[in-house]
């Protein structure tokens, strides 16, 4: 009697402790979606003295100055299931067709790519578009994409720049150019059916996929392994947003990628780790296509390190596909 009475304690403890656990990871599961799609939603004054702080100071003389002639502008497009979304833009001082299209990083705004303006506008004389992302900077959205679902407002926003800027022939040139987050989009949007006026693309430590960047914070920052967290937590996400983290993939979208790419990656990147440029270049196999290594470079610092050679590697590619 007595042993039948441990053995069925023994199996409600068991039942007990499966249940915890079980109801441990799914809490932690919703705590992960939260932690890593809530935007953080910096301000335009907090964007610019954090670009301040990070890039040189000419920069600052050269963005005052489209400040004080109010060259630099905002725009806006509503999208049915997405609301409105911003973005400012900057005209060439000349009239031209030729535009860029420059897509920022995880949890931050378009004005953290006027660097990467300035080489477009300042030093190449094009017209930019610097859009903010869906749940970032001006654009309406309550949570983040990760550049997945981005990649179709990201051509909606194409579109509006080749309006914006087109020639009496009726089409612009375009380049698309981003970075982190931004050049995960880039490297997306360069396998969908992209129009004529789409000549190349620059993308800067882009990740392979949001499961494997996911998978390597969780590993890096928590010391815990994908199972089954990141099953759960993307399956949550698929619920609730629409997406999988295993469905966006940069490495499968640059396979049906044909347009010129210039590939960038810094050495020293852990957040997005270097080992991931070579799965990324060796995946697509159509179309022209540059690497550029910056030595010594942790994430997104590779113009920040090395400007002027940042500056001429993306003045030679770029000029090979637009006039």
């Amino acid at each position: 009697m007595r042993r039948k009475h441990i053995k069925k304690l023994l199996i409600w403890s068991l039942v007990v402790t499966a249940v915890l656990a079980i109801g441990a990871i799914v809490v932690s599961s919703f705590y992960m979606l939260n932690f890593a799609l809530e935007p953080l939603r910096r301000s335009h004054q907090a964007a610019m003295e954090r670009f301040y702080q990070r890039e040189p100071a000419s920069l600052k003389v050269w963005v005052d100055s489209l400040e004080r002639c109010q060259a630099l502008r905002d725009t806006s497009i509503t999208i049915d299931d997405r609301g409105k979304l911003s973005a400012l833009y900057i005209n060439a001082d000349s009239a031209t067709n030729r535009v860029a299209v420059l897509l920022h990083g995880y949890n931050d705004r378009a004005e953290s790519m006027l660097h990467i303006a300035y080489i477009y506008n300042h030093e190449m004389g094009l017209n930019v578009l610097l859009p903010h992302f869906y749940g970032h900077g001006d654009s309406e959205g309550d949570h983040i994409d990760m550049g997945w679902r981005d990649r179709l407002d990201m051509l909606r926003w194409m579109q509006v720049a080749n309006d914006m800027f087109k020639d009496s022939t009726a089409t612009s040139q375009m380049v698309v150019h981003g970075i982190s987050m931004g050049g995960f989009t880039t490297m997306c949007i360069s396998g969908e059916q992209c129009p004529a006026y789409v000549k190349c693309f620059v993308e800067d430590c882009g990740y392979t996929s949001v499961w494997d960047e996911f998978g390597g914070e969780l590993r890096n920052q928590f010391g815990l392994p994908s199972f089954p967290l990141m099953h759960l937590t993307s399956a949550l996400c698929k619920m609730r947003y629409g997406w999988a983290f295993g469905e966006a993939s940069a490495v499968e979208q640059l396979k049906k990628s044909t347009l010129p790419m210039l590939f960038i990656h810094g050495d020293e990147d852990t957040f997005v780790p270097y080992s991931m440029l070579d799965q990324l270049y060796n995946a697509k196999t159509t179309g022209y296509k540059e690497k550029y290594i910056a030595h010594g470079t942790e994430h997104a610092r590779a113009y920040t390190d090395h400007p002027e050679e940042y500056t001429q590697r993306v003045k030679n590619f770029v000029t090979k596909f637009i006039e």
